[in-house]
């Protein structure tokens, strides 16, 4: 039992590594860049399920908190957290549950893996959006407009995309004796 509890610690890490690795990802759009976090998060969840993979983004957000240069653009720290992208690393956690959660209930199949992240990754730019009318001062049409508008077409990609490697790795894989 124990064995399996230190595989399953190593596995959230590794996620939460992968996740940092493809942050680095960047293609600038506005004060916004678009990154492979998303899609990252999104195989997290589509792989390990709700509770490990909310696991990986909270190390992998810790780690950035502390100052380990994991965020987009190798940046770390709280100001990256309360600063305009923060709302968007916050929706992460919540992302990896929700899509996590909804697949588990479905025993991952790919129809509901595809939808699953693809109602995460909205949920991940709601929090963007929501953050960024707080900590810029804005207005909600303004917020939404430069916090959700621009990504939802890149979104709906790196969500199917995430479904469609997460599933194939997760049938491949023996993921059943270790997580």
């Amino acid at each position: 039992m124990r064995d399996k509890k230190l595989k399953q610690l190593i596995i959230n890490a590794l996620f939460a590594v992968i996740i940092a690795i493809l942050a680095q990802i960047t293609i600038p759009i506005g004060p916004i860049p678009l990154t492979g976090q998303t899609f990252a998060v999104g195989l997290a969840a589509t792989i390990l399920g709700a509770r490990n993979a909310t696991i990986s983004v909270a190390v992998y957000i810790v780690l950035g908190a502390i100052g380990v240069p994991v965020f987009a653009g190798m940046t770390a720290g709280l100001g990256i957290i309360f600063g305009p992208t923060g709302g968007f690393l916050i929706g992460f956690l919540f992302n990896a549950y929700i899509t996590g959660y909804l697949i588990e209930k479905t025993n991952f199949s790919m129809a509901y893996a595809i939808f699953a992240n693809i109602i995460g990754a909205f949920v991940t730019l709601l929090f963007g959006a929501f953050w960024l009318k707080i900590s810029g001062d804005l207005s909600w049409g303004t917020a939404f407009t430069a916090g959700v508008i621009p990504f939802i077409i890149p979104g709906i990609l790196k969500a199917t995309f995430a479904a469609l490697v997460g599933i194939s790795i997760r049938k491949r894989l023996v993921f059943g004796k270790l997580i």
